[in-house]
């Protein structure tokens, strides 16, 4: 017969079986809290393993988190590994999960909404200020969140084929002295994917907004990295009363060279992207032999994260018609970039990697010309420096913000 272990109300001790989950996973288990990580009417299985306690799947449904003996024909939704001393201190040490994680001593893979909100959802830390995780119903839709801490709010968002997962060492980094919201942009993540949506910075601009006036935000800072850092200059320009302070992490500024497929993708429809074949056997291997490091760290969960939206038919349309509209956005004229840029209100900080291959440090040059007030730095990193640098990144943005 199978063993199993359902966790009983929050509070009581754990008590491991012989022959069942280590005990460990069973406080683990027994601490989850649906409030902090709701997972609905279904059902979704992390599987939890690692040297020194074997293979489990916790099994998340009506509230519960059930641990199972994991099986070669069950795959798992979300993946946690970690080592038989690690899971021990996650047990003891209600904040242990996102430590050991920013650390490196544990590995989330595939759905990691999913495995972040379960280590959330089983720390047993009951105060207001604990990361969880919201679903916001606005205007614009629902928009899928993770939430930390008190104070002067501030909005991160995410790049182009990211999600709001990419922020979790910045929402550790400033959630002492800001409540932090993390978003996933609609079209990605767990938000809402509209068809026909045009997905250009306008749209989430207005999306940004709306998620305010839910959450009944006045006005906050924003944080954005590429495609999210273009969104976070859109609300400053087209809602500078919304804005309190940016910074802009790479954002994805209009080009200011020839771009040559402007016509071809002025004709090219995303929506095609929902008849397009996208079995995960092909795609995946390819995703992972294009990108550098893909099996490891960060740059294997940012793959995972990318294949979750892009594997699925609404995620990948919104994915093309985004791409799309960074590549037309307009540098020149009376509505074109630059030139609006010079309006900025808003106190802005850019940040540049060197070694950026998306969007190259030199645009820091017509950023001063446009708008000479803004504060730069240049870091040796590419294109996702709260990853890539984080101690730097968030030593800065910690100091500006204040």
């Amino acid at each position: 017969m199978a063993t199993s272990a359902t966790a009983r109300p929050r509070g009581r001790a754990a008590r491991a079986r012989p022959g069942g989950p280590p005990r460990a996973l069973v406080t683990l288990a027994e601490r989850f809290d649906p409030e902090i990580f709701p997972v609905g009417a279904g059902h979704a299985r992390v599987r939890l393993t690692g040297v020194g306690v074997g293979t489990w799947d916790a099994v998340l449904h009506e509230g519960l988190a059930e641990l199972v003996p994991a099986t070669p024909d069950r795959r798992a939704d979300a993946l946690i590994e970690a080592d038989g001393a690690t899971w021990a201190a996650l047990a003891r040490d209600v904040d242990g999960g996102m430590a050991a994680f920013r650390a490196g001593r544990l590995a989330v893979r595939h759905d990691l909404h999913l495995g972040i909100g379960f280590l959330a959802a089983t720390a047993g830390r009951e105060d207001a200020d604990a990361l969880r995780f919201v679903d916001v119903e606005t205007r614009a839709g629902s928009i899928s969140t993770m939430q930390a801490g008190a104070g002067p709010p501030v909005v991160l968002l995410h790049g182009l084929g990211a999600t709001k997962v990419s922020f979790l060492p910045t929402v550790g980094a400033l959630a002492g002295r800001h409540r932090v919201i993390a978003v996933d942009l609609p079209g990605f993540g767990d938000s809402d994917k509209p068809l026909g949506a045009p997905y250009d910075a306008p749209f989430f601009a207005r999306a940004v907004v709306a998620l305010l006036d839910a959450l009944a935000l006045e006005r906050a800072s924003l944080v954005g990295n590429s495609m999210g850092g273009r969104v976070a200059l859109e609300v400053g320009l087209a809602h500078p009363e919304r804005a309190d302070r940016l910074v802009l992490l790479a954002p994805a500024v209009a080009w200011l060279s020839q771009r040559r497929l402007t016509p071809i993708l002025r004709l090219l429809r995303p929506e095609l992207g929902l008849l397009q074949p996208a079995p995960r056997a092909l795609v995946e291997p390819m995703v992972r032999r294009l990108i550098p490091g893909a099996e490891h760290g960060w740059t294997a969960a940012g793959v995972d994260e990318f294949l979750r939206s892009y594997l699925e038919p609404r995620g990948r349309a919104a994915f093309y018609a985004a791409a799309r509209s960074i590549y037309l956005d307009e540098p020149r004229g009376p509505d074109g970039f630059w030139t609006r840029l010079a309006g900025l209100q808003a106190p802005s900080l850019f940040v540049w990697g060197r070694q950026d291959q998306l969007v190259p440090a030199a645009f820091a040059r017509h950023v001063r010309e446009a708008l000479p007030q803004a504060r730069q730095l240049e870091l040796d990193c590419g294109h996702v420096p709260q990853i890539e640098r984080p101690t730097l990144v968030h030593d800065a943005i910690a100091r500006f913000l204040a």
